[in-house]
């Protein structure tokens, strides 16, 4: 087969190294790819946002299966493109894909099917939404209804954090995502995603992750995209799996189908977990980074087969095979992260770290620059191990980091530290 995987960050890697590893992959192309991606697939310059763009070069290079990384182009469409010339795709449509580019569809899906969430108001203009959070009090979660790059959530513990950031959204700071926002109950107890593949009709869970949002070690600091992470977690227990498939994800794929925008792709759940049942916090219709690092690591060469089988729509005969083992990735972000940080600085070191299926370096923000590798965004590497223990994991994966020469990085040092200890 002839595969595209449209994206450029870690994610990408992850899926273009699984990919590889699966025999029947003839050539694979990923754009825009990273320096990283560049040393096991070809990369090419193209707008991912533009679906005949992305079609006319789809059939230029006669592509069997093209598979979609981030959320941006789903949301866009780009999957009908491809879909309507006839081209094998996984991702949602751009109508299914509303799953995580509005959070009020999503309250409102959760609503039909009976899935157990957060309460919530959804408001279109700020004197309402400033009068829900005094009625509420805090602590309460102020969302951006559309995407906003995974910076559109505020967890403010007060009230006066809670005014402000209505403000910032109704203001613009996160553009037309934050023309509504959906206000939540503050949900307590523990965090893990869940992700299940669909093919419009039938559910196959892959895999269970639990990263780290906090920039620093403790849990300390301003949120990220994620710090690192580890997979399975434990915390998602096979009862508690079950139940949640059962009362969210099977109801929610019920009300997609009835409401005629059938969902097929992977389907990356947030649950909020306490005392034994889990509660959605979100959906999101694309893999997660850093947990794809993770799953792929986990999953390996058959990763291409179950993602064609869910686009294909054969996902009732599909089975995954796990290995008994665990998987842990570490990110290394430029410093300043999440907020300003400076670009092209040099990255030395890689070219000694292992790459096997058990340990990789998955590159995110990264530039090749002659034969330098530059940094080139906020998160920047994934340090990625497998082991037979969750600490075996870990220290393969910090051993990696260690070996990197590059000062305007940062990391944190205690990934998977509360279940560890």
């Amino acid at each position: 087969m002839n595969i595209l995987i449209l994206g450029g960050g870690g994610r990408e890697h992850a899926l273009a190294w699984a990919v590889m590893q699966n025999p029947k992959c003839d050539r694979l192309i990923v754009a825009p790819g990273n320096a990283g991606i560049a040393a096991i697939a070809d990369c090419a310059d193209l707008d991912i946002l533009d679906g005949p763009a992305v079609v006319a070069f789809a059939e230029s290079q006669t592509i069997d299966f093209v598979i979609i990384g981030p959320e941006a182009p789903l949301a866009a469409g780009v999957a009908d493109a491809l879909r309507a010339a006839g081209i094998l795709t996984f991702g949602p449509s751009q109508a299914a894909a509303q799953l995580e580019a509005s959070k009020g569809f999503t309250k409102a899906i959760c609503d039909a099917a009976g899935a157990p969430t957060a309460a919530y108001g959804r408001f279109d203009n700020a004197d309402a939404a400033r009068a829900y959070v005094r009625e509420q009090g805090a602590p309460i979660v102020i969302k951006a209804d559309g995407l906003a790059a995974g910076k559109g959530v505020i967890v403010a513990m007060d009230l006066d954090t809670a005014l402000a950031a209505i403000d910032d959204m109704f203001s613009g700071e996160f553009g037309a995502a934050g023309a509504e926002v959906v206000i939540e109950e503050f949900m307590e107890g523990e965090e893990a995603s869940y992700f299940i593949l669909c093919d419009g009709l039938d559910a196959l869970p892959i895999g269970t992750a639990q990263d780290h949002k906090r920039a620093f070690d403790g849990d300390e600091g301003p949120n990220t995209g994620g710090m690192g992470a580890y997979s399975p977690a434990p915390v998602l227990t096979d009862a508690i799996a079950e139940r949640a498939m059962r009362e969210i994800i099977h109801p929610t794929l019920a009300e997609m189908v009835k409401r005629g925008t059938p969902y097929q792709g992977v389907l990356y759940a947030g649950f909020m977990i306490k005392d034994g049942q889990a509660r959605l916090v979100e959906y999101n219709c694309r893999f997660g980074d850093p947990e794809t690092q993770v799953l792929m690591m986990r999953l390996g060469g058959q990763a291409l087969d179950l993602l064609q089988a869910a686009a294909e729509g054969r996902l009732a005969e599909a089975r995954v095979n796990w290995a008994d083992d665990h998987a842990m990735t570490v990110v290394m972000a430029a410093n300043g992260y999440p907020g300003a940080y400076e670009k092209g600085t040099e990255i030395r070191g890689l070219s000694a770290l292992p790459e096997t299926n058990s340990q990789m370096c998955f590159h995110a923000g990264t530039v090749l620059d002659g034969r330098r590798i530059l940094a080139n965004g906020g998160r920047v590497l994934n340090l990625t191990a497998r082991g037979a223990t969750l600490q075996e994991a870990r220290d393969r994966a910090y051993a990696m980091a260690a070996d990197i020469d590059w000062p305007e990085g940062f990391l944190r040092s205690d990934i998977g530290w509360r279940i560890l200890s």
